[in-house]
C-alpha cells in the first residue's frame, strides 16, 4: 500500500511537513527527492528539518524490534544547484538520521552521461546488506567496468569539478534564459508562467489554455489538447504533470533544457508567443 502526497505552487510543488504529518504512523518507507524531477526545485532547510523531524519523532515512539520508517533520499541532481539554492541533505541537518536515511545517488545524471548507468546507494549497514544481498538475485547490474571507471573519475576532484563548472553554467544559463521568456510572455498578457530555476536541468512552466479556440475553430477542451497544441503548433515538446502523478487536468508542464541549444531560445519563445497569439 502507498499514500502519494500532492505538493502544491505555493511550496514549488516540494511536499511539506504539515502534508506528511498524517500520513506518518504505521509508515515504514518515505520516498523524497531534491532536487527535484521534474520541477527542478529544491527542499529549503527549514521544511527538510521539519520532515526530519517528524521521522525521528515517530521512529522513537516505535518499539525495539518494530520496523522503522526509512527515508528514502534521492539526490541525484544535487550536484546542480543555481545561484543562492542550496542543497540539503537529511544527515547533515539532523546527524540522528543516520540510522534512518537511504540515500540514492548517480552519475548519469550530473555529468550529462546518459548511458553510464552507475548509480549508488548509502544508509543503514543492516539496510544495505539486505540491498545488496537483493541485487545479487536480480541479474542486472551497472557493467564492472564502468563501476570502476566512475570510481576513479570521481576521485579526480580536479576534473569533476573543472566539469560541473562549465555545465552548470551552460544549464543555468538556458533555464534562466527560458524563465524570462515565459515571463515576459505573462507581463504580455498571456497565460503562462514559471517558476524561477533552482536546480536540476528542468524548469516549471504553466500553459493555461483550456477553453481556448483556435483559429480555425477547434476548442481546446482538456490539458491533453494543450499539450498536443502548443507541440504542434509551437514546436515545444513538454511533458504534463499529470505523468508525474498530478491530476490530469494540471496546467503545469516539465520543460527540460536537456537537449535545447542556447541559440535557438529566443526561437522557442518567439514560437511560442505565435501560438498563443491566435488562440481566441
Amino acid at each position: 500500500q502507498h499514500i502519494t502526497i500532492e505538493a502544491t505552487r505555493e511550496n514549488n510543488f516540494m511536499p511539506t511537513a504539515a502534508q506528511l504529518a498524517p500520513h506518518i504512523k504505521g509508515a515504514t518507507l518515505l520516498a523524497l527527492c531534491s532536487p527535484l524531477n521534474p520541477t527542478g526545485t529544491v527542499f529549503t532547510k527549514d521544511e527538510l528539518e521539519a520532515i526530519c523531524d517528524l521521522v525521528i519523532a515517530e521512529n522513537e515512539t516505535r518499539a525495539d524490534g518494530e520496523k522503522k520508517l526509512y527515508l528514502m533520499y534521492d539526490q541525484i541532481y544535487w550536484t546542480l544547484t543555481f545561484g543562492e539554492t542550496k542543497h540539503y541533505n537529511p544527515v547533515s541537518l539532523r546527524p540522528k538520521m543516520k540510522d534512518y536515511t537511504v540515500f540514492i545517488d548517480g552519475i548519469s545524471k550530473a555529468f550529462a552521461a546518459t548511458g553510464v548507468r552507475v548509480g549508488w546507494s548509502m544508509g543503514p549497514s543492516e539496510l544495505i546488506v539486505k540491498m545488496r544481498s537483493l541485487n545479487s538475485h536480480i541479474g542486472s547490474w551497472a557493467p564492472m567496468a564502468e563501476q570502476k571507471a566512475v570510481a576513479k573519475f570521481l576521485k579526480e576532484d580536479a576534473a569533476v569539478e573543472a566539469y560541473l563548472v562549465n555545465f552548470k553554467a551552460e544549464i543555468e544559463h538556458r533555464l534562466r534564459k527560458l524563465y524570462e521568456g515565459f515571463k515576459k510572455l505573462k507581463a504580455e498578457g498571456f497565460s503562462v508562467d514559471s517558476i524561477i530555476p533552482q536546480a536540476a536541468i528542468y524548469l516549471t512552466v504553466q500553459i493555461d489554455l483550456v477553453g481556448k479556440q483556435t483559429d480555425d475553430g477547434q476548442v481546446l477542451e482538456d490539458q491533453s489538447a494543450v499539450t498536443d497544441y502548443i507541440l504542434n503548433e509551437a514546436k515545444l515538446a513538454l511533458v504534463p504533470f499529470g505523468f508525474f502523478g498530478s491530476g490530469r487536468e494540471s496546467s503545469w508542464y516539465r520543460l527540460s533544457v536537456g537537449c535545447c541549444k542556447k541559440e535557438e531560445i529566443e526561437t522557442v519563445i518567439s514560437k511560442l508567443r505565435e501560438a498563443l497569439k491566435i488562440l481566441l
